[in-house]
């Protein structure tokens, strides 16, 4: 559990990795030629185009949680499968990129940010949203359905085992559920997440 003020501190961040993560799906999906998420009013960074409460409360409390999903319809694509993957992969890597930028606001200010009690408070804000934005991309990259990670793996298979783990993907969510009461996602999300931190620290500034 987060302490009071980090909580404070994380509502913008989290609004905002959510919303940066469903436009990247939304922004791909719409490049690769599929309208549906213009329609639905999703490629914006306004969060009340993304949130869903329970998702939300999730992430606050937890660091674990999801937004309402971007809708999209493959045929759209070229290539259905590659098309699938890319739009899977692009809610990730937005969250990877925006923790980049904060982390690098910390390397750049944080000796001039650590002198007076606001930029102390700063440099926690930053940070949250640096631990928000990895901890969001590693949730969405376990892959289980319905998480991209899903879609991603199954773009990765060869046919016979893609229509073996499609048979999973009913099941999906009461996995998900199961792991989250007993406390299991982390030992799945811990390695994603420190593999996106050494990333992010690779391409650091």
């Amino acid at each position: 559990m987060m302490s009071l003020d980090r909580m404070i501190l994380a509502v913008p961040a989290i609004l905002l990795a959510i919303s940066v993560h469903e436009y990247g799906h939304a922004y791909v999906a719409y490049k690769l030629g599929d309208p549906t998420p213009k329609y639905q009013g999703r490629l914006s960074l306004n969060p009340l185009a993304h949130l869903d409460p329970i998702g939300t409360i999730m992430l606050l409390l937890f660091r674990v949680g999801w937004a309402r999903p971007v809708m999209i319809n493959s045929h759209y694509f070229k290539n259905k499968k590659q098309g699938t993957m890319l739009v899977s992969l692009a809610g990730p890597v937005a969250n990877l990129i925006t923790a980049w930028i904060f982390y690098n606001l910390v390397n750049l200010f944080g000796q001039s940010l650590i002198r007076s009690a606001i930029g102390q408070t700063l440099i926690v804000f930053l940070y949250v949203n640096v631990q928000i934005n990895l901890g969001l991309a590693a949730f969405n990259l376990i892959p289980i359905p319905p998480l991209d990670g899903s879609h991603i793996l199954a773009g990765l298979l060869p046919p016979r085992l893609r229509l073996q783990y499609a048979r999973f993907a009913p099941y999906g969510p009461f996995v998900l559920v199961a792991l989250l009461v007993l406390g299991g996602t982390r030992y799945l999300i811990n390695p994603i997440f420190n593999v996106l931190f050494r990333i992010l620290e690779s391409l650091s500034l």
